[in-house]
């Protein structure tokens, strides 16, 4: 792939709209930014469309969002840029959209497209939304892992001895898993149940240091777009535990999450304590030397470093590349 793969980028469109990299790349939307960036800085962009095997779409919707445009006006805008891109150049046509593809990490940008149904059903979204709630297609779709970078504090490792709280989880109930989980488990000794997030008055990094110290980090799903916390669970040397109905995690196709995580259906919230004790120590030893293998997948570099969240993004678009059906 890295010697062969080529990515066409689009080189039309406003600058203050469209092909922008954040000021900072920080922030819970990083991914989007990062793979921005990346991508100019890479061997894979190629000035030449004929070598391309796939074509980027530069949209992002930061600064649209940052000016107070309205998700109306919002697909307005990209539609007019998408048409343009159709009419002028003749790469579109020739597949109907679906050697292309378009990176989002931020809500605003899923519901910015979602008046674009040619682009939604027939080029590739590389989304950070990758619940089939939102339209998100398996086998098509790529599920971009938000990432908030850089992180509070250094890696987890070695730290086994320190982890003495069975499972851990504080945020907002902002969907319906999240109530039940808060409401079945929050007065519960074993599991570090919290049904708001922990208050930063009460001293720093709290929420991060509670990480260094959990065999389990719960990740409910969200409501649209889902935290960061699975990717801060795997910096920090939690093992995740997955609690989302139709939920493609990110690089399926590449890793298996089994190996590293606990991945459970929402109906089992109410045996998650019995499922996680379950859970020899042997199993979990296992889990946890795994996990701090993957780290190095979901952590963004500028500029990329190999075997990084953006070469996994770029090989699951290589993968994409080999069974579009035109």
């Amino acid at each position: 792939m890295e010697r062969i793969f080529k990515v066409y980028i689009y080189p039309d469109g406003n600058p203050d709209t469209f092909y922008q990299t954040p000021r900072k790349l920080t922030g819970k939307y990083a991914s989007e930014g990062y793979f921005f960036q990346n991508i100019r800085e890479s061997p894979f962009r190629t000035d030449d469309p004929n070598q391309a095997h796939l074509f980027f779409i530069p949209i992002s919707c930061h600064k649209m969002r940052g000016k107070g445009t309205s998700y109306e006006n919002m697909t307005v805008i990209v539609q007019n840029y998408v048409q343009s891109l159709i009419s002028k150049y003749p790469y579109w046509n020739r597949t109907l959209g679906a050697d292309h593809f378009f990176v989002t990490c931020h809500d605003v940008g899923v519901r910015a497209t979602e008046g674009l149904p040619l682009l939604v059903k027939n080029s590739i979204r590389v989304v950070c939304s990758p619940s089939y709630d939102v339209g998100f297609i398996p086998h098509k779709d790529v599920a971009l892992p938000q990432v908030l970078q850089p992180f509070a504090l250094p890696a987890g490792g070695n730290d086994l001895e320190n982890r003495t709280t069975l499972g851990f989880w504080a945020g907002h109930r902002n969907s319906k898993i999240r109530v039940i989980l808060a409401r079945v488990w929050e007065n519960d000794t074993e599991l570090d149940i919290s049904n708001n997030r922990i208050n930063r008055a009460m001293g720093p990094l709290l929420y991060q240091k509670r990480f260094y110290t959990t065999k389990f980090c719960i990740c409910p799903g969200g409501s649209q777009v889902n935290s960061a916390r699975i990717t801060d669970s795997i910096h920090y040397g939690c093992v995740p535990v997955i609690l989302s109905n139709y939920y493609d995690l990110p690089f399926n196709d590449i890793l298996d999450w089994h190996k590293f995580a606990v991945v459970l259906k929402e109906n089992d919230v109410y045996q998650l304590k019995q499922i996680l004790k379950d859970i020899s120590d042997a199993e979990f030893v296992a889990l946890h030397k795994n996990l701090v293998k993957v780290q190095r997948h979901f952590q963004w570099n500028s500029p990329p470093i190999k075997y990084d969240a953006f070469h996994m993004v770029m090989y699951e678009l290589w993968l994409r590349h080999h069974v579009i059906k035109y």
